[in-house]
């Protein structure tokens, strides 16, 4: 098929929809889906499952724009020799072993979740739950003070245990972001600290998940898939820098319940839209 105007302005939305919803707790996938139900592109559903997936990949691309000085472990201030920064090496095995709870569980159970759980009825119950959950955690996060301020102080044990929190991600509607975040707060990490982590984690994980529906997908693009493919990528990356930096803000000086009431918000109208 031919793209025409109104193919690329939903594309864009797509790609709009997934820059906001990847980095702030209210699930982005969720968000695809149920947009999906009304505004729907014109391309198989093969493809539509795969590009929900690789569009992610954009958001990808702007936290490591935006992290780069954090993430990036070699330091070149003499051309003769790199420096090694051995904290963030650290920082990066500490991702690694919190993204084996998830990878193991995404591979035993991915075609099943999609295959029946990807409804309405299940993002609602999700969107409205996690909703809930920040509401109430944050109401008791206010007694506390966080034991981890910093990322830094992130031990391989809190990596694991927020990598636990992640494996809720694979039901649609619970957000990662949102799974990681609530996990983290648990467990006494600070809210930048929760959130930077999660941004963190989030790299190694959307990039395996893109090369595996990709796979599935086969390399056999269309000039027209691989247009989709593109603008809704750079869209999402475009978008996601101004979220992201958004949010770094936002969470200095306000909690997340403002997102829980959101994602119940949400979550009824959804299934005030079933029932109608």
């Amino acid at each position: 098929m031919e793209l025409d105007l109104i193919e690329i302005l939903k594309v864009i939305f797509l790609g709009i929809v997934e820059g906001i919803t990847e980095w702030l707790p209210i699930s982005s996938t969720g968000h695809m889906l149920l947009v999906d139900e009304y505004i729907t592109l014109q391309m198989s559903d093969a493809f539509k499952e795969m590009f929900f997936v690789v569009i992610q990949l954009g958001a990808i691309l702007a936290v490591v724009v935006l992290f780069w000085g954090k993430m990036f472990p070699f330091q070149f201030r003499d051309k003769a020799k790199p420096v090694v920064e051995m904290d963030k090496i650290s920082l990066w095995l500490k991702v690694v072993v919190a993204c084996i709870p998830g990878a193991v569980v995404t591979l035993l159970f991915d075609d099943y979740i999609e295959a029946h759980l990807h409804t309405p009825a299940v993002i609602s119950a999700a969107l409205i739950v996690y909703g809930i959950a920040f509401i109430v955690i944050e109401n008791w996060n206010k007694k506390r003070t966080p034991a981890i301020a910093d990322l830094k102080d992130i031990t391989y044990r809190t990596a694991f245990l927020i990598g636990l929190f992640q494996v809720l991600s694979i039901i649609p509607g619970t957000s990662r972001s949102g799974a990681t975040i609530v996990g983290a707060l648990l467990i006494g990490v600070s809210r930048v600290a929760a959130a930077e982590f999660t941004f963190f984690l989030a790299v190694p994980v959307m990039f395996g998940l893109s090369a595996i529906k990709i796979l599935k997908f086969g390399f056999s693009f269309t000039g027209e898939e691989l247009l989709v493919l593109g603008i809704g990528t750079v869209v999402a990356f475009a978008v996601s820098v101004l979220v992201i930096k958004f949010l770094m803000g936002y969470i200095k000086k306000h909690d997340f319940k403002v997102f829980g009431w959101y994602r119940i918000a949400l979550g009824l109208l959804v299934i005030l839209l079933m029932v109608v």
